[in-house]
Formats: C-alpha cells, structure tokens, sequence
C-alpha cells in the first residue's frame, strides 16, 4: 500500500471516526485488509465483541473456565507468525469468527519428557470448553498479550508461557522447567472444530524439555495424566484410532504424532534436540 494512501486511512480510521466504528461492527474482507496493513490500526485490532446473547447462551459453561475466556487476551498472528492484534480466547475459539474474520492465534504445546524418555501426556478435564476429555501432550495453551509474553527473540515469550501453563494446569513448579530448558523445535499451522460451536486455529509453538518434575494436576484443567514409552504410546493409538473405549486424541496431537513426534523423540533420547530444530519453517498441516 502507498505510504500516502496509508496516512490517509489512518486519518480517515481514527478509533473516534464513525467509519472505524463502522469497520468493527460490521467486519468485512476490506476491513481485515485495512486492520492488518496499516501499522496504527493493526496494533488496535480486535475481533467485534460477542453480542450478550452469545454469553447468556453459555451460562452454564463452568465457573473457572468461563473466567479464562472473558480474561485471557489471546496474540493474533497472521499466517507468517507476525502480530496483527489480540482478542479474547472465547472470540479466539468460536468458529463464526474462526471462520468468518479468520482468526488464528498464537499456542505453544508441550512436550515434557523424564529421564527414562517417558513423554508425560494428559486428558484435559471435562469442562474444558473445547476438546473436553481428550488425551494429549504434556500441555496446551496459549501466550497471553503482555509484555512477557510477546518477547519473539528465540521464542522467549512462548517458553515464558508454557513455565506459566505448568505450573497453572500440572502444579509443575517454575524451578523445575527452567525457561532456557525448553528447545523450541518448530512451528505448525493447522485448523480444527470442536463440537461445531468451538474449535482451534492456531499457530502452534512445539516445546520440547527433558526433566523429571513434580506434577500436582489442577482438576479444572486436567482429569488424568501417566507417562509413556514409545510402544504405549503406539498402542493408545491404536485403541484411538479402533474408537475402543471411548479413547479420544486431540487434533494437534496427532499431527505432531503423524509428522514429527517418533523422529524427534530419537533426538531425546541422543541429546541432540537442537539438530531437529527448525523455527524457520511454518508447517501448515490439516
């Protein structure tokens, strides 16, 4: 875009001006456009607030994970990983605006191992909003929109994260993950519905960490967690993949399982993570 043009739509876009006003009510493909070239506007950018009707319909959405949706403030990124603005992590997850303003966000995952190189997963609890019950990796979530969080040189906002997310889900203590014992071994891009209301669209951080740690799992956040060779992991794949009893994987988790997890777990076991690594490199993966 001219620089000419782009001073004269942030004039014209002041967050005063009626036509600003008019781009977040009533969102469209320019507007996104507009949101996400023009420095001013882009650093300003949310989705439009879900209506009172949206929340009333979740009422009964637990307690603890209601407050999470409303506080947390989610980092969107455009498909190259760049800031483009924040929103709630409830706006951030429902599909309507996944879909419509395609929204994507910032996640990390967590893969902790122990010093036999047992990979410690978890099922997430019933009352998670999305994926309830589901076994995955060691942890999931997002880097918040604050300063400690947004530090982009080596990933240092997502590993102060993912210390944070331990400590909140498994009560992992922050002197047992030290932030410079996460490798960051890449980035992946995927998309992925829940139950049709709620669904994922991230751009997922994949950490790696090799220590043996205490783990005290908060039940708002976890239902069970156990450790895993190789060849048990195998077969909870196998039973997922069989549908036999129930057995469900999150999305995310597969993929790393299907594209990355066996040949990275080799370089668990060698020492040698920082060979595998490649944060230049956005896998997109469906």
């Amino acid at each position: 875009m001219p620089l000419l043009t782009s001073i004269r739509l942030q004039k014209l876009l002041a967050p005063s001006s009626s036509a600003y006003k008019s781009l977040l009510l009533r969102p469209t493909t320019t507007s996104l456009f507009l949101f996400t070239s023009i420095p001013a506007l882009r650093r300003s950018f949310t989705a439009p607030p879900s209506t009172m009707a949206d929340v009333a319909a979740d009422s009964g959405m637990d307690a603890v994970q209601r407050r999470l949706m409303f506080e947390d403030e989610c980092i969107l990124v455009d498909e190259n990983d760049r800031v483009v603005g924040h929103d709630t992590k409830y706006n951030c997850h429902l599909m309507e605006k996944i879909e419509s303003l395609n929204l994507l966000h910032r996640a990390f995952s967590v893969f902790l191992f122990n010093s036999k190189y047992e990979l410690l997963l978890q099922q997430r609890s019933a009352t998670k909003v999305t994926f309830p019950l589901v076994w995955t990796n060691t942890c999931c979530s997002h880097p918040l929109y604050r300063d400690s969080e947004l530090i982009e040189e080596n990933a240092l906002g997502v590993r102060n994260a993912a210390q944070r997310k331990l400590l909140d889900e498994l009560g992992i203590p922050a002197t047992d993950v030290p932030v410079d014992q996460f490798t960051p071994l890449g980035r992946m891009l995927y998309k992925a519905p829940s139950d049709g209301k709620w669904g994922e669209h991230e751009l997922d951080y994949l950490l790696f960490i090799v220590r043996d740690v205490g783990v005290n799992p908060n039940p708002d956040e976890v239902a069970d967690v156990k450790y895993v060779n190789r060849e048990q992991l195998k077969e909870l794949l196998r039973k997922a993949d069989a549908g036999e009893g129930g057995l469900k994987l999150s999305p995310w988790f597969r993929l790393v399982v299907d594209n990355f997890l066996f040949k990275w777990w080799d370089h668990v076991e060698k020492g040698t993570l920082k060979e595998a690594a490649d944060m230049k490199t956005i896998h997109k993966l469906t």
